[in-house]
Parts: structure tokens; C-alpha cells; sequence
């Protein structure tokens, strides 16, 4: 359902874990337990009139919706694969810089709306919403985008086509969560563009994660996963095959990798990946196997040379392929080697270039 870039399930993202289990039962309590709701809504009236200034914190946390509840938590698994690919401390400070900035963002514009229709905003959603919609911002712009099928002919599904309908389903759950989509996504903006130095103002100190890795990470790291993707339902038995068979072709590439990362002594320059991914580009290439020459052909009088075809080391590579996974943050070097060790296959390529 969602893009397939990364491991499956919840491995080394800690912090996404903790906040899929802890928010949501506490949303789950405070279902269960009504009379403590009013604590945690999100009233902006009560904080700029009653100075109820405790509310930009408790309304800001705790979803009160279940609808809302799982959808957000649905984008925060989804998300997940940018805690792997920063790390948890800039994952945490990306998330906490947004849920500041949003604080004020909100403010000014429900003032704004006032100003242009005259009606006032009392009330907005509660809940950790604002960061989650501005985790669209790196979505839109550093993970690529691929076809996946097509419908009606020309609309085109794409691996991040389900995660934006799941976003529109979780504005269209209340009146004002436009409101709070917007400002996550201005908030977000303004943090993924480090506008006016925000990054060296709001960010998670080196202390506070040394704690928090200490003893919060050991609660909820995820176990490296090892289980397989289940096949398609109706699939034919051709489908199904040629699942499996990339399936085993990814789990050997992936043991293979991570042989010679044990293996290899420290050394300038990169990893061959063109020996570690012979056999998915001989697939991809539609090889016969070689067979051994035989005495015949070696005893042989020499005549003239067969041309060869060209090697594998140098397959052509799609630019705009290049280009992407150098906007992921990969160097130019690693990106081109990925995709002609996985034979142009950039969600292959990434696949590999972000767990590893």
C-alpha cells in the first residue's frame, strides 16, 4: 500500500514506534474515559483569552478522534523510512521544530481567516497533526515517484498515490483540519528549507537523545525483520512464480551484501556492486547461461576475433534516475553503481542504498 522503499514493519525506527503505541492508547483511554477529554482540546479561543497557555500543549498531543487516530497513524508508519534514512535525532527535530512553528502558524492564521470572513476559530483538532502533514513536505520532495498501474487508461497509480489519499481522507475528517493541514505544510516548508537558520534554533540536543537512546530505545527498536512479502491474491501461477523468484533474488542480493560489508577490509573507494548483483542483472538481461568451451573450440586455429558484447560494468544508466537518488541525498557515484548493479531498477537501487 504504501512505498516500498526500506525494510518492512518498524525496524530501526524507534521513535515512530513509540509514537504509534503510545498515542494511540492514550487515545484509546481517553475514549474510554470521556470525562477527561476537555483537558486535551485544542481550544485556541481558551489560550488567547484565558490565557490557557497549558492547552498548546496537552491539544497538540492526543488525537480525540479514532478516525483521526488511524489515519495519522498510518502516514507516521509511512514516514517512517525518513527516521531510517536521517536518523532518530533529526527525525525528532524535524518533528519538534514543525510542532513549534505550528503553534504560531495556527495562531495566525485562524487571525487571518478572522480578518477575511469574519467568523473566529474557537476550536481546531487535537492531536499530533500539524508535524505529520508537514512530513509531506520531504515525501513530495526527496522520494521518488513510480508507476505503478494505470486506471480509465490514462490516470496513473504511482507507489505514493495511496499515501496522499490517506492524507486527503485525514483533511476531510473535521471542518478545520484545513486549517492545521496548512499550517504543518507551511510549517514543514519552513523547517525542510532551514528559513532563517530554524534548524540551529529548533532541534533535539545531543544529550537529550544520548537519554533517550539510553532508555526509551531499547523499549521500542523493532526486530530486524526476516518474514516475506505474502503474494498477490488471484495471482496466476506465472505471477506468482515471478514473485517469488524476486523475492529470493532480493534476499540473496541483501545476504550477499551484507557478507562482504563483514568481510571487506577498510579501503578507499566503494563497494563492487556489480559482483555483488551479478545474478538479478543477468535476470534482468535475459542471459543464457554460458557454457564451458569445449576441447573442440579450444584447439581451434586462431582466426579472427567475434566482437563481445559490451559488459555488464557498463550498461547504460538513465539519467533522470541518477538524478533522483542525488536528491535523495546518495552521492553521484553510489547512485550510478546501484542502478547498474540492479539493472536500472531504481526502486531496487534505493531499496538497497537506504537500508544500507
Amino acid at each position: 500500500m504504501f512505498t516500498t522503499t526500506g525494510s518492512r514493519g518498524l525496524y530501526k525506527a524507534p521513535l515512530s514506534k513509540g509514537l504509534l503505541l503510545v498515542l494511540s492508547g492514550l487515545t484509546v483511554m481517553l475514549t474510554l474515559l470521556p470525562q477527561y477529554q476537555d483537558l486535551f482540546t485544542y481550544n485556541l479561543q481558551a489560550i488567547t483569552q484565558e490565557q490557557q497557555v497549558w492547552r498548546s500543549l496537552c491539544g497538540r498531543l492526543i488525537c480525540l478522534d479514532l478516525k483521526d487516530t488511524f489515519c495519522s497513524s498510518l502516514l507516521i508508519y509511512n514516514f517512517r523510512i525518513f527516521e531510517r534514512r536521517f536518523g532518530t535525532r533529526k527525525f525528532t527535530s524535524f518533528l519538534f521544530g514543525t510542532w513549534i512553528l505550528s503553534a504560531l502558524v495556527d495562531y495566525l492564521l485562524a487571525q487571518a481567516f478572522y480578518f477575511l470572513f469574519q467568523h473566529e476559530v474557537e476550536e481546531l483538532p487535537a492531536g499530533l497533526l500539524s508535524p505529520v502533514f508537514g512530513l509531506f513536505v520531504p515525501f513530495y520532495l526527496s522520494i521518488p515517484r513510480f508507476p505503478v498501474t494505470h486506471v480509465l487508461g490514462n490516470i496513473s497509480i504511482t507507489n505514493k498515490s495511496l499515501v496522499y489519499i490517506v492524507g486527503l481522507q485525514l483533511l476531510s475528517s473535521s471542518p478545520f483540519m484545513w486549517l492545521v493541514a496548512l499550517s504543518g505544510l507551511i510549517s514543514g516548508g519552513l523547517y525542510h528549507c532551514n528559513v532563517v537558520g530554524v534548524q540551529r534554533l529548533l532541534f533535539v540536543p545531543a544529550w537529550l537523545s544520548r537519554i533517550g537512546r539510553s532508555f526509551l530505545e531499547p523499549l521500542f527498536s523493532g526486530s530486524v525483520p526476516t518474514s516475506e512479502a505474502p503474494l498477490g491474491m488471484g495471482a496466476t501461477l506465472d505471477i506468482q512464480r515471478t514473485q517469488r523468484m524476486d523475492q529470493l533474488d532480493q534476499q540473496l542480493l541483501l545476504a550477499q551484501f551484507n557478507q562482504a560489508r563483514r568481510n571487506r577490509q577498510p579501503q578507499a573507494g566503494l563497494l563492487n556492486w556489480s559482483r555483488l548483483f551479478s545474478s538479478l542483472r543477468q535476470r534482468g538481461h535475459n542471459h543464457t547461461p554460458e557454457q564451458p568451451p569445449t576441447p573442440q573450440a579450444q584447439t581451434r586455429p586462431s582466426g579472427p576475433l567475434l566482437p563481445q558484447p559490451p559488459g555488464l560494468d557498463h550498461s547504460p544508466v538513465a539519467e533522470e534516475q541518477v538524478a533522483l537518488l542525488v536528491e535523495m541525498g546518495f552521492s553521484r557515484i553510489d547512485a550510478l553503481e546501484a542502478l547498474r548493479a540492479s539493472n536500472n531498477d531504481l526502486n531496487m537501487a534505493t531499496n538497497f542504498l537506504l537500508q544500507h
